[in-house]
């Protein structure tokens, strides 16, 4: 079901290894639903937002791992009521399967057989949500809507979902004047520039006006976004050996939007772009 909505990816990054040492690891065994989940996407983002712990990669930033315990006992002592579930390794405790973008844990309530474990939605303010079994059943309820969480909004109506596995990115900003065409065309020229591309969203103020839309190239992958929300520029993330071709893509669509670049900053990896003579 969930992989007829979001395509896996062709290798599954983290998503391979020996199931009896991670579950021995673990000291539980791991629901069915759970390892098939890892075995075809492995780690990455469903949406820009939810990011699957696995047990496997040695470099892997976000591992399966019953820390919920160690990180918040200390916290749970002095603040009990903001606990109101039990931590894995305590019975019925909770293992967190999932992250997300916004600090939320997503969780199992270790109670019975692993296939009937429920999935608990804690926040980062504290608040917890229950749903029923099934940490895949739970990524397609919440990417179709069928889920509807208070805790972790849906993705904005008529967005087709994407799933991004983890990779290497180089992350630039370009910094633009803001030029002669209004800030819908200039998004057109860029988008078609770049195109075919995919809609992931966007944000308009209701108090100035600013906005900030994302895109990515389909092509390449790049992630994009295009805004006035933190100053006129355009953010790209890309794969190292793509540095040369996405320069001079983005610096093209600059030239055909009418703006300048003002300046040219990379914020993570170590691609230095130059301006275009």
């Amino acid at each position: 079901m969930l992989a007829r909505r979001v395509p896996p990816p062709s290798e599954a990054v983290d998503g391979h290894g020996d199931w009896e040492a991670a579950e021995a690891s673990l000291g539980v065994r791991l629901p069915a639903d759970f390892k098939a989940l890892v075995e075809a996407y492995g780690r990455g983002e469903f949406c820009d937002h939810i990011c699957v712990r696995t047990p496997f990669g040695e470099d892997n930033p976000v591992r399966l791992e019953a820390d919920l315990l160690e990180d918040y006992g200390d916290s749970r002592a002095m603040f009990p009521d903001r606990y109101p579930y039990p931590l894995f390794p305590e019975p019925g405790g909770l293992l967190a399967w999932a992250v997300t973008g916004s600090g939320h844990h997503l969780c199992w309530r270790t109670v019975g057989p692993p296939d009937e474990w429920p999935v608990v939605v804690w926040s980062r303010d504290d608040d917890y949500e229950e749903y029923p079994p099934g940490a895949a059943g739970f990524l397609e309820g919440w990417i179709s809507g069928r889920i509807v969480s208070e805790a972790m909004p849906n993705n904005q109506p008529g967005l087709v979902p994407w799933f991004d596995a983890a990779r290497e990115l180089v992350h630039v900003y370009v910094v633009l004047s803001e030029g002669e065409r209004p800030y819908p065309e200039r998004l057109r020229i860029l988008r078609e520039a770049l195109a075919p591309t995919a809609d992931r969203g966007g944000f308009v103020s209701p108090y100035d006006g600013s906005r900030q839309d994302h895109f990515a190239t389909v092509d390449g992958g790049w992630q994009l976004t295009y805004e006035t929300a933190y100053g006129h520029q355009i953010r790209v993330a890309f794969p190292p050996e793509d540095s040369e071709r996405a320069r001079l893509a983005v610096l093209g669509a600059v030239r055909k939007m009418g703006c300048e670049v003002v300046r040219l900053s990379t914020i993570h990896g170590s691609a230095a772009w130059q301006p275009l003579p």
